[in-house]
């Protein structure tokens, strides 16, 4: 069993042991990703990269606590909508891999249909 999958059975399991699932609709999951991505941002907004260097010094567990909480969200969603997660992302790699050759992307970050 994957890590993915032993997460995923955590994350089920603390939710359906407070009964919340009845809250958890596709919108409303939805939404607090996106609130916790902002959450992330948070911690980066108006940061020069060398603030933000030496912020991660002192403050690396409260962002891997909002990634923690974005990849929750991930995971609770693909399981809801049973879309096995590492599948889609080894899929999308693929198709990102023919979309963005190196020889045509390396060190330029146009977007694939303009390259």
């Amino acid at each position: 069993m994957s890590d993915i999958s032993e997460l995923t059975k955590r994350i089920i399991a603390f939710r359906d042991a407070r009964d919340w699932k009845q809250f958890h609709t596709p919108k409303d999951t939805a939404l607090s990703l996106v609130l916790e991505v902002a959450e992330v941002i948070e911690h980066f907004q108006w940061k020069t990269p060398k603030e933000i260097e030496e912020y991660l010094k002192t403050n690396k567990g409260d962002v891997a606590e909002e990634l923690a909480d974005t990849l929750y969200y991930v995971l609770l969603m693909s399981h809801d909508f049973n879309i096995d997660i590492a599948e889609a992302l080894d899929k999308k790699l693929s198709k990102n891999e023919k979309n963005y050759p190196v020889e045509k992307a390396k060190g330029n970050h146009t977007k694939y249909t303009k390259l």
